[in-house]
């Protein structure tokens, strides 16, 4: 069955010839490593960003269920579990986004058919200008729209996606750090990050003159590598941003970082990942198979690794 529309009539949506700008280095150069600014087309007046558009994502029978929000008062080291309680609908967030200090983040819009041609559009424009044969080393790809209030934090967090984020109405300021900076970010917050906490990444104010520091308008756009951490944060206006992403297969990255926290947790110091493939590789087989705890354990000290 072909998922619904959000839109009672679809709307006509030109696909341009280019998306992103083609003579951008950092496609090449940085993809997944670094941070990098570039160009898109995507503006308010697209079709697909206008705010009756993008309301009736909550009135969707699918859709209105990824719909997450917040509102009020946030810093940028909080806690999701100390998050302000909500008092308002999301409806009622939306509808008053100018006064509401708040935070959308509109999920899983792949799974509307128009929105999803701008996945796929955006996404085959990524294969071909960094050459990464995504196809093959993906498990999963989602569109999101954020729709922020004015003067609003977006707290810091690790995310697991290698994701493009584009700035489609209002400025907004993103603060993003390296990956490989391990007084930014510890093997031990990768490892419970990967293992059971995603809020496992503590903002360290002390590094904050590390960050790559974008600011973004309507028609510009950042990458963030997988793991890259960073917050947000939105002036006096407005925000509308369209984020396209994808997950890598959990052999990747999740299973070596998994079994490093199983390892530690048993008092032994593992090797980072990247460090020794043979490692990497044992790890990612017995993770595969399932072996978890006590019995991954055993099969690594069997195997004198670590």
């Amino acid at each position: 069955m072909t998922p619904a529309s959000v839109a009672e009539i679809p709307v006509e949506t030109p696909l341009r010839s280019s998306i992103f700008d083609a003579e951008n280095p950092g496609f090449k150069k940085d993809f997944d490593e670094l941070p990098f600014e570039f160009k898109h087309c995507f503006h308010a007046d697209h079709p697909m960003f206008q705010l009756p558009r993008i309301r009736q994502i909550l009135d969707h029978d699918v859709l209105k269920h990824h719909a997450y929000y917040d509102h009020g008062p946030i810093v940028i080291d909080q806690r999701w579990e100390k998050l302000p309680e909500r008092k308002l609908t999301s409806k009622e967030v939306f509808d008053n986004i100018d006064v509401a200090s708040g935070w959308m983040m509109l999920r899983h819009l792949e799974k509307d058919p128009e929105y999803n041609e701008l996945l796929q559009q955006s996404l085959d424009e990524v294969k071909r200008l960094t050459g990464r044969k995504i196809d093959e080393d993906k498990k999963s790809q989602e569109a999101i729209i954020f729709f922020t209030s004015p003067n609003r934090i977006t707290a810091y967090h690790i995310d697991r996606e290698c994701n493009l984020l584009m700035q489609v109405r209002g400025n907004k300021q993103m603060n993003i750090f390296d990956r490989n900076d391990r007084d930014v970010t510890p093997e031990t917050e990768l490892e419970t990050f990967w293992s059971k906490d995603n809020n496992a990444g503590l903002y360290k104010p002390q590094f904050q003159d590390r960050a790559f520091v974008f600011e973004m308008k309507p028609g510009t756009g950042v990458h963030i590598p997988v793991n890259s951490p960073h917050w947000l944060k939105t002036p006096d206006n407005v925000s509308i941003s369209f984020s396209i992403s994808y997950q890598y297969k959990d052999t990747r990255r999740k299973h070596v970082y998994q079994a490093n926290y199983y390892l530690r947790k048993m008092g032994l110091n593992p090797t980072p990942p990247g460090k020794s493939p043979m490692l990497d590789n044992i790890k990612r087989s017995a993770m595969s198979a399932g072996f978890a705890g006590k019995n991954f354990i055993k099969k690594l000290k069997g195997g004198k690794a670590s």
